[in-house]
């Protein structure tokens, strides 16, 4: 049996002011961003960046996923409180993000990212999933830390106390995910982008690994107890991600047949 350790939420305390696990977890996934760009801007020379495209990129990026990810928490999973409370939309300190809002929030910046330069879409889209992966894990790991979002009751030999919910064994579903949205994903995306594909097909492969991996995580994961699971026993999360590996499939078969053509 493990125990959750119950880590203080705040990484560093500088008088009246903190430091959150989060954020940094944020700034992790900022970072790696940058620094596996420059590499695949140096040693992918197909995609024919610069480091000011990237720089501009992470900003518009960054702006989709805090914009979006709102947007889609309140959409998604709470609507019927924000509509009663509205002016708690924007207190993003208080929590409350959702990943598939941030997913559209950012192709929505990166398409008016590629209207500044004049890119093709899905070719941007195609060098930056790569550089994801390493974000999302770092904001599970933060999950983790704040022992938030903890897994459903099992009698597993993985099972895990959270104290802060009560004394049953959780599914530690926290770091199943840091271990396939994160690294998993990651080694797939960055060794498949490794030399030239046809357009889309990175874009793709994100779609269909990502939604594949959240939806049998959210297996083990406790539905929002202010949804619970809605139709077929589904998530919310499960039937957000289902159109991430359709559309995906549909993008892959495509454009590996345009690609032969």
């Amino acid at each position: 049996m493990f125990v959750h350790p119950q880590f203080d939420p705040i990484a560093i305390h500088l008088g009246s002011f903190g430091i959150h696990w989060y954020g940094l977890m944020y700034l992790t996934g900022f970072i790696s961003f940058l620094v596996l760009g420059k590499w695949q801007i140096n040693h992918r020379t197909w995609y024919r960046w610069n480091v000011s495209m990237l720089d501009d990129a992470l900003f518009f990026g960054a702006l989709g996923v805090i914009i979006g990810g709102r947007l889609g928490y309140v959409l998604f999973y709470q609507l019927d409180y924000f509509v009663a409370h509205p002016s708690e939309i924007l207190a993003v300190w208080q929590g409350g993000m959702s990943f598939h809002g941030g997913f559209l929030g950012v192709l929505a910046a990166m398409w008016v990212f590629g209207r500044k330069y004049r890119l093709n879409w899905l070719k941007i889209m195609d060098f930056v999933a790569p550089l994801v992966p390493i974000g999302l894990g770092a904001g599970r790991m933060g999950n983790f830390i704040n022992a938030e979002l903890w897994g459903r009751v099992t009698n597993s030999s993985f099972g895990m106390a959270f104290p802060n919910v009560d004394d049953a064994l959780r599914h530690p579903s926290q770091l199943y995910e840091f271990a396939l949205e994160g690294v998993a994903l990651f080694l797939i995306l960055w060794i498949y982008a490794s030399k030239p594909r046809a357009t889309g097909t990175i874009s793709a492969m994100f779609l269909i690994f990502y939604g594949s991996f959240r939806f049998l995580v959210e297996f083990t994961r406790e539905p929002d107890d202010y949804l619970g699971l809605l139709s077929m026993g589904l998530s919310m999360g499960q039937w957000l991600s289902l159109p991430m590996v359709i559309v995906g499939l549909i993008m892959l078969t495509i454009c590996q047949k345009k690609k032969l053509r």
